[in-house]
C-alpha cells in the first residue's frame, strides 16, 4: 500500500507541476498506535485541490468489495470513515477515497478516484462497503510507464460531488427579517 500512496502523491505534483498549480500534496508519517487523519493531505489556496485522500488497495483477483469493517479501521473509538468525515468537515478539505485494484502479474494495476461522500452515504446507509463494480464505475487514473497521471478532469470529478461538508447554512439558525 505505502507504493500506491507515493505513486499517488508523485502524480498529484506533477499535475500541480505541470499544469502550474499552486498544491502541494504529501504523505503524512504513519504511527502504528496513533489514527492518521488521512494518507494524503493536498495544500492549496484553491478549493478544488484543497484534499485529504484515504488510499485502499485491493486484491482485484480474491476481493469482490471493499468491505468497511475489514478494510477500515476502528481505532480511537471510532470507525475511520467517521473520524476522516469529521476531519473534512472541520477542515474544510475536498475527501477522496482512492483505491488501487490489482490485478495479478502481468495485468496492470487501476486507481480509481471515488468521492468520500459516495464511501460515506454507503456507510451510514448501512451496507457492508463499497463493490468492485461501483469502484470501477470512476474511471482509472491513466497510466505510463508504470506511473499514474492525475489530470484536470480527474479532480474536477471528484470536487464538489458528494459534498460531505454540512449544507447547513450559518443563518439557519438565525430568523430572517
Amino acid at each position: 500500500m505505502p507504493d500506491f500512496e507515493w505513486a499517488l502523491v508523485a502524480a498529484l505534483n506533477a499535475f500541480f507541476a505541470a499544469e502550474k498549480i499552486d498544491a502541494i500534496a504529501y504523505r503524512l508519517k504513519q504511527s502504528r498506535f496513533s489514527p492518521q487523519f488521512a494518507d494524503i493531505l493536498v495544500d492549496s489556496r484553491f478549493p478544488e485541490y484543497y484534499l485529504a485522500i484515504e488510499c485502499k488497495s485491493l486484491d482485484a483477483r480474491k476481493a469482490k468489495t471493499l468491505y468497511f469493517k475489514q478494510h477500515f479501521s476502528s481505532a480511537a473509538g471510532a470507525h475511520q470513515l467517521d473520524r476522516e468525515t469529521a476531519f473534512l468537515e472541520r477542515s474544510g478539505r475536498q475527501g477522496i477515497l482512492a483505491v488501487e485494484l490489482r490485478h495479478g502479474a502481468g495485468r496492470p494495476r487501476t486507481a480509481h478516484l471515488v468521492p468520500w461522500g459516495e464511501a460515506r452515504q454507503s456507510y451510514s446507509d448501512g451496507r457492508v462497503g463499497l463493490s468492485r463494480d461501483e469502484i470501477e464505475a470512476h474511471p482509472a487514473l491513466e497510466r505510463k510507464g508504470g506511473c499514474y497521471i492525475v489530470t484536470r478532469l480527474d479532480i474536477e470529478r471528484i470536487s464538489g460531488y458528494y459534498d460531505i461538508i454540512s449544507s447547513r447554512s450559518a443563518f439557519e439558525d438565525e430568523p430572517f427579517d
